[in-house]
């Protein structure tokens, strides 16, 4: 397949790994690429120096294109462009923040730009900033997530019509249906977060894995609007946050609850009843931990059956 995504980055397939903290190291993001699609370190859950280490890996890895994924508001956030020029990164997604702070800086240094937003407006203004494409990323997606509200099924076509740069459609797509609605809706490819949580290459705790094999309809909720919308999985640790928002809490009150490092807890380390356990509402039809390599087959697989499918219907 053949279209603006696969030439932008000189990928196989229009299909991109989600960048996740504590999910997406290396060894996921290098397996995604050797498969056909774009992956992304995660650097959101590294130190600078772990970030380099592996990008480093990851060239080892593979010879073909991948990326990493940069949250903005991080407070190193000079240091780790400056990891990714030297180390020749090639394409960078970033995400909660202004996409004009570092998009010229990037492009500069021959670095194709990607920034992830939840509203049309904010499309824009990455547009305006000079990025290569944007992801549009809905309210069904895992972890942080848009103030919007916005559904992906509504967003990517509201996007579609204000924008004339790819775009990639994320949040809710797990499956190869899945990626044929979102092409059909005018998205140029797809950033899928929690389908590649639930493989065997990503840095996650077994733990976690597998009870995301567990998670089903209902059992997400996107919190934390006051600090930094995010979904969760209704754990202890989230019935203790949903217990303290019946005193109506100040922010103070919730940052002292949400701790340190409580992502890491739980996802990284494996502690299901007090870590702070991200993942999407799609995570309801994932039913085993797979290979990349196997995910990437019953994708394609089910793009096609699902297309001749279609177009087998007659109005």
């Amino acid at each position: 397949m053949s279209n603006q995504i696969t030439k932008l980055f000189g990928i196989q397939y229009p299909i991109i790994q989600g960048g996740m903290i504590w999910n997406s190291g290396y060894k996921l993001a290098s397996a995604v690429s050797n498969a056909g699609g774009l992956g992304l370190i995660g650097a959101g859950s590294m130190y600078p120096e772990v970030l380099r280490e592996h990008i480093q890996k990851c060239q080892k890895a593979t010879d073909k294109p991948f990326g990493v994924n940069v949250p903005m508001l991080y407070p190193n956030i000079t240091e780790i462009m400056d990891i990714l020029v030297e180390e020749g990164v090639k394409i960078v997604f970033t995400s909660a923040g202004n996409p004009k702070t570092w998009t010229t800086f990037l492009k500069e240094h021959g670095i194709t730009v990607v920034h992830v937003v939840s509203s049309s407006k904010f499309a824009l203004k990455a547009q305006e900033a000079g990025v290569d494409a944007v992801v549009a990323e809905g309210f069904e997606a895992g972890g942080h997530n848009g103030r919007e509200e916005t559904t992906t099924l509504t967003l990517i076509p509201m996007v579609k019509e204000k924008i004339s740069i790819p775009l990639i459609a994320a949040g809710g797509i797990a499956s190869g249906q899945g990626i044929l609605a979102a092409l059909t809706l005018g998205a140029d490819g797809v950033q899928m977060g929690t389908r590649f949580a639930a493989s065997v290459e990503s840095s996650a705790h077994d733990n976690f894995k597998d009870l995301l094999l567990e998670v089903g309809e209902g059992d997400t909720l996107v919190t934390l609007k006051e600090l930094a919308p995010v979904r969760l999985i209704k754990n202890e640790f989230y019935k203790g946050l949903a217990e303290l928002y019946k005193s109506c809490p100040t922010v103070e009150q919730l940052q002292t609850y949400l701790g340190r490092a409580r992502a890491k807890k739980g996802m990284f380390e494996g502690d299901l009843i007090e870590g702070e356990l991200e993942i999407g509402q799609i995570a309801g039809i994932i039913h085993q931990i797979d290979t990349v390599e196997n995910i990437f087959k019953n994708l394609i697989m089910e793009f096609e059956t699902a297309k001749n499918q279609v177009a087998q219907i007659k109005f």
